[in-house]
């Protein structure tokens, strides 16, 4: 019977079921030893996909600080102030925030670049500790204490709550670690960004929104999902999806249903946004198709 895994959307904390297995110890070698090769390969991707982000994120860092300018949303959503007990269980109440700039933070401890940037945010919050504030939402599925032990050993200087069905209805769209919401001294969110922070971009737009740099332009920039959204809701029709048949009613029930139900292959987009990006993906045009009939056949 062969080795069962069972797969983790991230990857990184993926678990493994063994029955039955029969030891063989020229097949085990021959295991450990593509493992092996895998495992260096993948490390090696990854630190170069690292550096390669980090180096694109410091031209645009440093793009926006020649330029005097910044990129914000300018169209904002307000989020609802929410309360949490943090890992020492003091409650954390974002609506006494107000007035600060919060970055909150979807970070996990088994993620590598969550862990690459816990020492750019521990260095931001104690430089801005009077006008930003930091959360970390843990995405843990362990103990509260495993979490505790590992910010301690980290000196993570900001506090940390674990994640409830609650916040992440209050800021949807996490689908990769690290996550973070840069939002303004109102609370409503300014920025997001998906992966590993930049610091100097993160601390240029600190200053933007604290009202340190009263000098800077503020670019438009809108949320890569809203456009996508958008385009998708709009679409006379989607790549590979037949609407022509459908009732006006039926006909925007579908869409709204194309753009709410999210692609399972991997790309964290919804339906209608994925058929748009890929129109050759093969997870979304048969769970598209598949949708359309149900509704259809109503």
């Amino acid at each position: 019977m062969a080795d069962k895994m069972r797969p983790d959307p991230f990857g990184d904390r993926s678990a493994c079921r063994v029955s039955g297995v029969r030891h063989n110890p020229i097949m085990s070698a021959r295991r450990l030893l593509v493992g092996g090769l895998s495992l260096a390969a993948a490390v090696a991707l990854v630190a170069m996909m690292v550096r390669y982000s980090r180096s694109v994120d410091a031209g645009l860092a440093g793009a926006a600080a020649s330029t005097g300018s910044v990129k914000l949303l300018k169209a904002r959503a307000d989020v609802p102030a929410f309360a949490a007990p943090d890992l020492d269980g003091r409650t954390i109440d974002t609506a006494s925030l107000r007035g600060k700039v919060v970055v909150v933070n979807f970070w996990a401890t088994w993620c590598p670049p969550c862990r690459e940037e816990i020492p750019d945010l521990v260095a931001l919050q104690e430089k801005y500790r009077d006008r930003l504030q930091i959360i970390g939402v843990s995405q843990d599925s362990g103990s509260i204490e495993e979490v505790k032990r590992f910010a301690a050993e980290h000196k993570m200087n900001y506090p940390t709550v674990m994640s409830t069905p609650e916040i992440e209805r209050l800021f949807p769209g996490v689908y990769a670690l690290p996550t973070s919401f840069i939002l303004d001294r109102d609370g409503k969110v300014a920025q997001k960004h998906i992966g590993l922070l930049n610091a100097s971009l993160t601390e240029l737009e600190t200053r933007a929104l604290a009202g340190l740099e009263p000098g800077i332009t503020i670019l438009d920039a809108e949320e890569e999902d809203k456009v996508r959204l958008a385009n998708a809701a709009q679409a006379n029709k989607i790549p590979g999806i037949d609407l022509a048949g459908l009732s006006p009613e039926k006909r925007a029930e579908t869409l709204k249903a194309l753009n709410t139900e999210h692609c399972t292959c991997g790309c964290g987009l919804t339906l209608a946004q994925c058929r748009l990006d890929d129109p050759n993906c093969g997870v979304s045009l048969p769970a598209a198709q598949q949708l359309v009939k149900t509704i259809a056949a109503k």
